[in-house]
This record gives C-alpha cells, structure tokens and sequence, in this order.
C-alpha cells in the first residue's frame, strides 16, 4: 500500500475520520501504539460504539483503501488525532501530540501536509512547527503546517465529519490553503480559513461557552433546592421569553470535551479566565452535591423505617443515549455512593453498555422494581416510561418527570 495520508491515532476521531477519507477513494494508512487495534481494524471491524463506522471500516479495508499498523510510512499528508490528557493539577499534557510528530520526523519531505486535529492549547502548532524545523532545517518553509479541531457529536460522528463546517488554520497563507484543499475532497460543510492560534483557540472556546451555559443552569438548581422551588419549572418559564434560552440542569459535565477544554485555557490563562474556571468549579461541585443528596436521603430513609435502604442508581453515561462514559459525572457520582455505602443493596444501571469492569450491572426495570430510593442521573429513554410506586424515594437530577 502506498498511503496518501497517515492518520496517527485511532480512537473516537481518528478512526471516523481514516475511515471517511478512505470512503472517498483515498489510500489511508491508519497508525496506533495498540496491536489489537490494528488487528481488530485490518479485520474490518472496530474497537469503538459509533453508529455506520463498522460499515465504513469493513468497506475501507476490503476495497483496500484503508489500513492500520503500529509504524507510520511516507505519505502526503499527516494528521495528527492522539489524545492531550492533563498531567498535575489540570495541566495540558503534549506529549502525545510531540510523540507523534517525532514519529514521523523522519518521513516528511518537501510539499507534505502535517495537520494536528487533537484539542490543544495555544500555540501547540507553532511549538511542532519549531520541533520539526529544528530536526530538519531543509524542510523549514518547505512543507505545510496546519490546526483544524474536529468538532463532532458522539453517535452522530460519521454525518457530522461531513456536514459539519469546520475551522482551518495554518502557520502561514500556503499552510491554509494546502489544508482547505485536503479537507475539500471530503467535507461538504463550510470549510472557514484563519491562522493556527485562532483556529486552536475556537476549538477551546466552543466548548468553555456551553460549559459556563451548563454552569448557570447547574446554579440555578442549587438556588431552586435551597428556595423551593422547581428548577425545570423555573427555567420552563424564563424560556418563554423571546431573548433567554437557558439550559437544562444535570448532575454536573461530562464527556472528552465539554468538561475537558475549558482547563485548556484556565491552565495559560488563570487570572483573565475567571468566568470560564469558576463554571468549571460549578460543574464538578454539582456532582458531588448531587452525592451528598444521596448520602442524605439514605440517613432520612433509615431514621424513618429504622432499615437501610436500597438504592437505585440510574444512568452512568455522560450524556442521554450513549454509552460513553469518558469524563461522566454519573459514574462519579456512582463511585460515591458506593464509597459511602453502609452494607445496603446498591443496583447500578446503564442500559447502553452490557457490563463494566468496576460496576455489577442490573436491569433498569429490575433496579427500579427492588429499590427503596431511585437516583435519576441520565436521562435516557428507557427510564422515561417507568412507574415509579408512589412509596419510592426519588431523586431526580436530570429532568426525567419533566420530559
């Protein structure tokens, strides 16, 4: 195989994405640091829950188009797509992304197209620029540079790599326009050129404004629970106004980007990111308020019917219908109850995943039967149409009774 593009990383976007470009008749050579990656891909099936991906994997691979392995080869054009995880206290940890561009040092050549795609702080694209430049001085000015942050849904990734627009920006005019053409032959959305800093600052800053919009909506319902009143009703109301559009409440933020990003910029910015680090604070607190709710509710329960109680924890996804767990503050919340447990029953549910190496699973119908205090953390479909006896104890803090 001779690729025209290595994609290093074959997670959650770099698979969707090596398999979109393959679809379009280009040779994708697709890199992971795991072997069974690799295997599971070369076989033509995949590793991750991704509705229309398994067609588009098995499709690429059989018509040759796409391939996976563990070391990268000369191409035309390279992305980037590894993960940037947080190393001391919420700091962006690069090493993934320099790792990956070392690994490919020695096959660029002049013209190529080197492209990061993973969530990076400011000037993380320069910063690869001056490492590739200072290994290989010949290529400086000889090759294009540029950041495009992907910016997809989970469970609807392999529509919106397509129809999505997206934010292109390299270190010079040259890189830009390499970088539209590349992205031309496969994405139908509006592709939008800028330079690399503000293209690596709009990813960042998309998801820190829904996470302080989440954050106003999370205060609100600490406020509604100390006053009395119904938080849903409340914003159900202010909506009504043609200008106000307010969120809905949850037990606190999850997922890889939502509750991730925003530290991107509060680690390089802390004094000018006040609003942006204290609805990081709002969100994490309201998972471990919604906890000690529970904590609560269980003394209550034993203080009345002199018996512990058992306790039904609903939902362990970070958001309704999926069953990603990464960053979810269900889980979190999950992992509480369980560390405060007085030897009560405990039933944990998450009807979008079949097992968990951490928690033992039971049906939702089950949990919801045999529990004397049902926790509503998602919101997901199957828990909308239960009974629930009037002689259980709820605790709803996603806004089931209220879809």
């Amino acid at each position: 195989m001779n690729p025209k593009v290595v994609t290093i990383g074959l997670g959650y976007i770099g698979l969707p994405t090596s398999a979109l470009i393959a679809k379009n008749g280009i040779p994708v050579l697709g890199v992971d640091i795991s072997q069974k990656v690799v295997d599971t891909i070369n076989a033509g099936k995949i590793h991750i829950v991704e509705p229309e991906l398994d067609t588009a994997v098995a499709e690429a691979v059989k018509k040759g188009y796409l391939k996976a392995t563990t070391t990268a080869m000369e191409a035309d054009t390279y992305l980037i797509v590894v993960p940037t995880p947080f190393k001391g206290r919420n700091e962006p940890d690069i090493s993934f992304v320099e790792a990956a561009t070392r690994g490919i040092l020695p096959l660029l050549k002049e013209g190529d197209l080197y492209i990061i795609e993973s969530t990076s702080p400011i000037g993380t694209t320069e910063t690869m620029m001056a490492l590739i430049y200072s290994e290989r001085p010949e290529l400086e000015g000889r090759i294009h540079i540029a950041y495009c942050p992907e910016r997809v849904l989970p469970g609807n990734v392999m529509h919106e790599l397509v129809h999505n627009d997206r934010v292109i920006g390299g270190v010079d005019e040259k890189s830009t326009d390499k970088a539209l053409a590349f992205y031309g032959q496969f994405v139908k959305g509006e592709l939008h050129a800028t330079n690399a800093r503000t293209a690596e600052m709009c990813k960042l800053v998309e998801n820190s404004s829904r996470d302080v919009q989440i954050a106003f909506a999370n205060e609100l319902s600490l406020i509604c629970d100390k006053a009395n009143i119904n938080v849903w009703e409340l914003i159900a109301l202010a909506n009504k106004h043609p200008r106000v559009n307010i969120l809905q409440p949850g037990c606190g933020v999850g997922g890889h980007c939502i509750a991730v990003d925003p530290y991107f910029i509060v680690a390089d910015y802390p004094l000018e990111s006040q609003i942006i680090g204290k609805a990081r604070e709002i969100n994490n607190y309201k998972s471990f308020w919604c906890a000690e709710k529970v904590k609560n509710a269980k003394l209550e329960y034993q203080i009345k019917h002199g018996k512990a109680p058992s306790v039904a924890v609903m939902g362990l996804a970070f958001k309704p219908n999926i069953d990603d767990l990464r960053e979810s503050p269900a889980k979190y919340i999950a992992q509480k109850i369980l560390q405060d447990s007085n030897n009560e029953q405990h039933y944990i549910v998450e009807p979008n995943i079949d097992d968990h190496n951490v928690f033992k699973l039971t049906d939702y119908k089950v949990a919801a039967e045999k529990a004397d205090i049902i926790v509503f953390l998602v919101a997901h479909d199957e828990f909308k149409a239960l009974e629930i006896g009037s002689n259980k104890v709820v605790l709803d803090f996603c806004g089931i009774n209220n879809y």
